[in-house]
């Protein structure tokens, strides 16, 4: 099944509350898995990019430290906190 036919499905209004929150733990729970395995490769000291919603542009930064949800992103004389699964490699 395709992303177009997930979504052409949804919004055709065939599920119930139920399963539309059903929906949303498993993707819920998916997130967190991928945020976690991107917390596995970053090191306090990493080079990294994101891109930034403020301005739309790309930063690039240190990583200063890692919390359990986000991670803190040195980038000139900014700190920036950004979650996990928006990081890639510098």
């Amino acid at each position: 099944m395709t992303l177009q036919e997930i979504n052409r499905s949804i919004l055709s209004g065939t599920f119930s509350n139920d399963d539309l929150n059903s929906m949303v733990d498993a993707i819920k729970f998916v997130r967190g898995q991928l945020a976690s395995k991107a917390k596995c490769t970053l090191t306090v000291g990493s080079n990294v990019k994101f891109t930034n919603t403020r301005s739309g542009g790309v930063t690039i930064g240190i990583v200063g430290k890692v919390n359990r949800k986000f991670i803190i992103v040195k980038s000139g004389m900014t700190n920036w906190r950004v979650p996990a699964n928006m990081l890639s490699a510098a």
